[in-house]
């Protein structure tokens, strides 16, 4: 790969951190740093303990899809089922097992890690661990007393020409279904 631009220091160095916001969900901070030339500068910045995401695929290659309200948007979007973490430290397999089965009701035999997504990487810490499940099976959903969701199967080349088409504006559904249809189409190369 040819080099183009200079290979500049690019860290910053804290100087002082101030919480000016702490909230159920988020904690915002106000930091004083230095920059790489120098100069002085200010950060502020969203604490957040992490989420998980998972695309739950059927054997029919069918994903389950969410409909949900988004407050900050006024307005119905799609998402593959995802929450946030409970605690610090909260496993994150065991927290997107119970994310999926108390959002749709599904349980499933094996659970594929796809890596980490930051949505928001200039102003949050939130990090989303995003996984592939396969082998479900149906059952009861558990939501929680502030979620109202709409589930369906839908099949996953007709939400990727969805995605495509510029019809799913969740950033993490849209990162998450693409690597596993990319995985996906790797796999299927693999066995021809």
């Amino acid at each position: 790969m040819e080099k183009v631009f200079d290979n500049m220091p690019l860290a910053e160095k804290q100087v002082d951190s101030t919480e000016v916001f702490s909230g159920k969900l988020l904690h915002v901070f106000k930091d004083n740093i230095i920059l790489p030339n120098g100069h002085e500068s200010t950060r502020e910045y969203i604490k957040h303990l992490g989420a998980v995401a998972v695309v739950a695929m059927d054997d029919q290659g069918r994903i389950a899809i969410e409909h949900q309200f988004r407050y900050p948007f006024m307005a119905e979007l799609l998402e593959i089922p995802a929450g946030k973490l409970d605690y610090a430290g909260e496993d994150h397999l065991e927290a997107a097992k119970r994310e999926l089965r108390e959002e749709t009701g599904i349980e499933a035999q094996t659970f594929e890690y796809i890596g980490p997504f930051y949505p928001t990487c200039a102003y949050s810490t939130e990090v989303i661990y995003i996984y592939w499940a396969r082998g479900l099976s149906f059952g009861n959903r558990d939501l929680d007393d502030d979620e109202s969701i709409n589930v369906e199967m839908m099949d996953i080349r007709e939400f990727v020409d969805m995605i495509l088409a510029g019809k799913v504006q969740d950033g993490k559904t849209q990162a998450a279904v693409l690597q596993v249809w990319a995985r996906m189409k790797a796999e299927k190369g693999r066995k021809n």
